[in-house]
């Protein structure tokens, strides 16, 4: 009863600006002696990837989270609230790791105080944390899932889903993002519009990649799109030339790669690139960020942006509730924190800001690519189009999928049709 009464409790927190948290990542936002000593705290908890190349998502989104706190003065009513950030991922993987996703999960279960829990960020881990912490009692949301069978038994899920991750009964876990038959109904219309006729799909053996490109083959054919192949790749392979030289053979002119950066897609995009110079390149949330769409991060060579074009699963920030006083909030705190970076000693002269790229200003306006100083341009009810890095990112119009019903049915819909008539049915 004490925990349902806290969740409540944070749950009606109003954020009114009071102030900026730290911008760093990792770490804690803990509480004072004095308020820990009024013994009204309670735990919240945040298990991302903060290594490899999704930090460049994870750490604003960790900024975010921090703002929003130090907004609401740390308090939801009558309770403190004490965050700590916790890292799903390993040096050694350069991303999340399944041992490390279950210590987290097994580290807030046995926390009395914990009440919310922010995570995961890869489909893959939250199969793994949902169960235990289902079995604890406590309130799951993700920022970023989409693999369908985390909460549906739809088309692309596996037997037992979603069934298996709730071993209560009861739900408690919910994503605030549409689920990957949304995701790939958009990268179907954004192929038929590009004219590819021959596409050649790799995923990355995990629950998302492997998800997202099993519902490009079952929707495919609502939109006229063929596929000629999709092959499970090895995502530590040094190369993937032969894959590459495979594709070539099968008279592909257009490449789609499903998973997450870390798990070899800028190795696999080169070298589809370099044997096939004209094939244009696709992939969906997993890899649109800079350390993918951004050769000086890391990502794919500059002469493949105007071929590249991925899809994002949310709207700008700024096109929901409060978004747009958030950002504004942000950039206020990211503006103090440089002007107190460039004051310190050792800073004189270095007073150049990165418009894109930091934790501020750069990277926490949607989940996908991060850029907040973005014109847009409108095109049809169902996709708007964003230059991003030189390239055009086609992010589809699309209503969040909460999941937070018992029997998990959706309530996301596609914002218009395909080409080739209405999306399939969901």
């Amino acid at each position: 009863m004490r925990r349902t009464t806290a969740i409540a409790a944070f749950a009606a927190i109003a954020l009114a600006a009071v102030g900026c948290s730290s911008s760093s990542s990792g770490g804690s936002a803990s509480t004072s002696p004095s308020a820990a000593a009024g013994g009204k705290v309670v735990d919240i908890y945040s298990s991302l990837p903060m290594q490899g190349a999704s930090s460049a998502q994870t750490i604003p989104l960790v900024n975010g989270i921090k703002l929003a706190l130090a907004q609401a003065s740390s308090k939801a009513g009558q309770w403190t609230v004490n965050y700590q950030v916790l890292d799903d991922s390993t040096a050694a993987a350069g991303k999340w790791d399944p041992g490390q996703t279950a210590a987290n999960a097994r580290k807030v279960a046995s926390d009395s105080k914990a009440v919310f829990y922010i995570g995961e960020f890869n489909s893959g881990a939250s199969e793994v944390s949902i169960p235990i912490l289902n079995e604890a009692g406590i309130p799951q949301v993700s920022p970023a899932n989409t693999y369908v069978g985390l909460t549906t038994s739809l088309p692309g899920s596996a037997p037992g889903e979603p069934q298996k991750y709730y071993p209560t009964g009861k739900r408690t876990y919910l994503r605030i993002v549409p689920i990957d038959s949304i995701q790939a109904a958009a990268d179907l219309i954004a192929m038929k519009n590009a004219g590819c006729t021959k596409v050649a799909v790799a995923n990355d053996k995990e629950a998302y990649g492997a998800g997202l490109a099993t519902l490009l083959g079952l929707e495919k054919g609502f939109y006229g799109v063929r596929i000629i192949s999709n092959t499970g790749i090895d995502p530590t392979a040094p190369n993937f030339r032969s894959y590459a030289s495979t594709v070539q053979g099968q008279g592909a002119n257009c490449f789609f790669f499903s998973g997450i950066v870390s798990n070899g897609a800028v190795q696999i995009t080169k070298d589809v690139h370099s044997a096939i110079p004209t094939a244009k390149i696709f992939g969906g949330d997993g890899v649109c960020t800079d350390s993918y769409t951004n050769a000086s991060k890391g990502g794919v060579p500059a002469a493949i942006y105007p071929l590249l074009q991925c899809t994002v699963a949310t709207q700008n920030l700024s096109a929901y509730p409060g978004g747009r006083d958030f950002l504004r909030d942000l950039r206020l705190c990211g503006d103090a924190a440089r002007a107190q970076h460039d004051q310190e000693p050792g800073r004189a002269g270095q007073q150049q800001v990165r418009r894109a790229g930091g934790p501020a200003r750069g990277q926490v306006g949607s989940v996908g690519a991060g850029h907040l100083r973005i014109q847009r341009q409108r095109r049809h009810d169902a996709e708007v189009l964003r230059p991003v890095q030189g390239r055009l990112q086609r992010r589809t119009r699309l209503l969040p999928d909460g999941h937070a019903d018992e029997d998990g049915r959706l309530n996301a819909r596609m914002g218009g049709g395909g080409p080739n008539g209405p999306p399939p049915p969901l």
